[in-house]
């Protein structure tokens, strides 16, 4: 059995925006987010992005922009990135989905194809529906979130820098 960290995207692997991210050119990189990666890629975890993506069921954009945009995070930070899994769908524009944070679906897929773990894997996130996706597929979760607000996360720190050594170090 593997272990895995599932990350959120926009937030955590990258700045997030006002809008909706598709375009390359508006990423911006967290400080800390490249060497954490590869810190917990060298630790031997499987790196698993779960995104949702409504702007797809929104028509702002689709699939393939979404690939493009995670093959650019993918390649700046050192192609560690393993698999991305995305929801399209939106509930005001298409069927509700249980694919779709806070939904667990993505998660479970992935955990199927890879044969993960749960007990030694995580979900890294910066909203609530990160963290309940990741308690409903039975991962530890941490949010990533400066401010208190509560939560049912595992864990909450203050960046992705944190959240690393706390898996690393075993944690909570």
């Amino acid at each position: 059995m593997n272990k895995c960290v599932f990350l959120d995207r926009d937030g955590v692997l990258n700045q997030d925006l006002d809008g909706y991210l598709y375009q390359t050119h508006l990423v911006r990189f967290p400080e800390g987010v490249r060497e954490g990666l590869s810190q917990l890629k060298q630790a031997g975890f499987l790196l698993i992005v779960i995104t949702n993506q409504a702007g797809i069921s929104k028509g702002l954009y689709g699939p393939e922009e979404v690939r493009q945009v995670h093959d650019f995070l993918n390649t700046a930070y050192g192609n560690v990135l393993d698999d991305l899994y995305f929801a399209p769908e939106h509930e005001a524009f298409t069927t509700r989905s249980l694919s779709r944070k806070p939904g667990s679906l993505l998660i479970e897929r992935a955990m199927a194809r890879y044969r993960i773990d749960p007990r030694l894997s995580w979900m890294i996130g910066d909203q609530e529906r990160d963290v309940t996706a990741g308690n409903k597929a039975g991962v530890k979760t941490i949010l990533i979130k400066n401010t208190a607000v509560a939560t049912e996360a595992d864990l909450r720190v203050a960046d992705f820098s944190s959240a690393v050594k706390a898996i690393l170090e075993g944690g909570y």
